[in-house]
């Protein structure tokens, strides 16, 4: 029983790099709400929320890259690279209906995103 409270953990506590990944995905998520009010109401927001699309999809990607390296290499679960893919998708149908100027699934999808992002902030 100690071993895999100890495993446990190991597991939520020694994979940093995890841990920096989702608080940056978090993070660039919560500025693409924050640059979608500025797309709205300026005329340099179109540039800081498409800016911002790339840096998330890219968080995103580090994300799932984190999530492999803390299972195969790190011994962790591959619960979170279940996850994080699943999170690369969401991201992959927020950039395309972004792109498709279909706010009436953008906005909501987005909001979805950030709260998903916040909780796996929250178990690791």
């Amino acid at each position: 029983m100690a071993t895999q409270a100890t495993a446990r953990r190991t597991a939520r506590n020694g994979f940093p790099f995890l841990r920096t990944a989702i608080a940056l995905q978090t993070l660039t998520i919560f500025l693409q709400a924050v640059s979608s009010g500025l797309l709205m109401t300026t005329s340099y927001g179109e540039v800081l929320h498409s800016v911002g699309a790339r840096v998330m999809y890219g968080a995103s990607m580090l994300y799932v890259l984190a999530a492999v390296l803390a299972w195969k290499p790190g011994g962790g679960s591959p619960r979170p690279v279940l996850h994080a893919s699943g999170f690369l998708a969401l991201a992959s149908v927020q950039v395309a209906v972004g792109i498709a100027h279909v706010p009436a699934v953008h906005l909501p999808l987005g909001v979805l995103m950030f709260g998903l992002s916040v909780v796996a902030l929250a178990r690791r």
